[in-house]
């Protein structure tokens, strides 16, 4: 079988790029702007080193108790790089006792509402009787009723741990959410030469496709782009998330055709094969990750 591009030494730096990434995104908005440079207020924002709740409450000039309320099962001791912070609009709100008002943003469905809240898409579309869950608008403000009475769960009052960034040599094991299913290919022509897995050193290794000149590389799905780059032995890559916390690598172009920031719709271009002097393949190395842990693409992929 082929080992072109397989090398302890490349797979050892694109796994370390990729968690730096994947984790380092953080203190960006959804534009690529600085977390201390831009509104932050109605963005999700994500942790660098050094980040409290205390810090972006200010910044985002609202009250520390309710962007607590507003990220429940998050616990202020306990923030880790890369993690995601939900910033309230100044149209939603979160009474102690439910239910909120909450402002849909890009790529929101009830689904993946109730799993920030905790509470369950069946509660949602009660609490929005005539709204079909299909036909949601980015800015209107819906109903999130709580699953229980009560308070609902605070970074003080979590029950659960805040998960710590994985390990980048440590493959995803929970199941894909139900929104990654039968995501096409990433290219429309190719031969997989290498498929995800451990090679004869057990060293995990990212999938590998051959395809032919002048081939273009298109997104998976919906997403945007963190990152459009070149990276040393890896040549032009560029980096996508998805919708619950889903991200696709796609690297070894030698032309990019999207930059940092921008929102991109599954089958997007997004860079073009380039061609390797050890083979004369043209190859993709596409990788794809759940929570910043590498995972199968064939579990996402059609």
């Amino acid at each position: 079988m082929a080992r072109q591009g397989s090398t302890p030494r490349r797979l050892a730096l694109l796994l370390t790029l990729l968690t730096l990434l994947l984790a380092g995104c953080a203190g960006q908005v959804s534009d690529g702007r600085r977390l201390s440079q831009a509104p932050i207020a109605g963005n999700w924002v994500t942790i660098q080193r050094g980040d409290t709740l205390g810090a972006i409450a200010r910044r985002a000039d609202i009250p520390l108790a309710r962007l607590q309320r507003f990220n429940p099962g998050v616990d202020a001791r306990r923030l880790a790089v890369g993690q995601r912070i939900l910033v309230p609009t100044a149209n939603e709100r979160a009474p102690s006792g439910g239910p909120y008002r909450y402002q849909i943003r890009p790529g929101d469905t009830y689904s993946s509402v109730a799993r920030h809240f905790g509470t369950t898409s069946g509660r949602i579309q009660a609490g929005n009787p005539g709204q079909r869950p299909d036909r949601l608008r980015v800015g209107q403000v819906i109903r999130v009723p709580l699953s229980g009475a009560g308070t609902p769960r605070t970074s003080t009052t979590a029950s659960r741990p805040t998960p710590r960034p994985a390990a980048p040599n440590r493959p995803a094991t929970s199941a894909p959410p139900a929104s990654a299913r039968d995501w096409p290919w990433p290219l429309a022509e190719y031969r997989v030469i290498r498929h995800y897995g451990t090679d004869s050193r057990g060293t995990l290794q990212p999938m590998l496709l051959a395809t032919g000149s002048g081939a273009r590389a298109t997104a998976v799905a919906d997403g945007e782009v963190r990152f459009a780059g070149s990276m040393r032995q890896l040549g032009q890559v560029v980096i996508v998330h998805h919708a619950d916390n889903l991200q696709s690598v796609y690297a070894q172009c030698d032309r990019l055709e999207v930059e940092a920031g921008r929102r991109i719709s599954r089958g997007t271009p997004l860079c073009r094969v380039g061609r390797h002097g050890e083979t004369g393949r043209y190859d993709l190395l596409f990788d794809m990750r759940q929570g910043g842990r590498p995972m199968d693409p064939r579990r996402v992929l059609r």
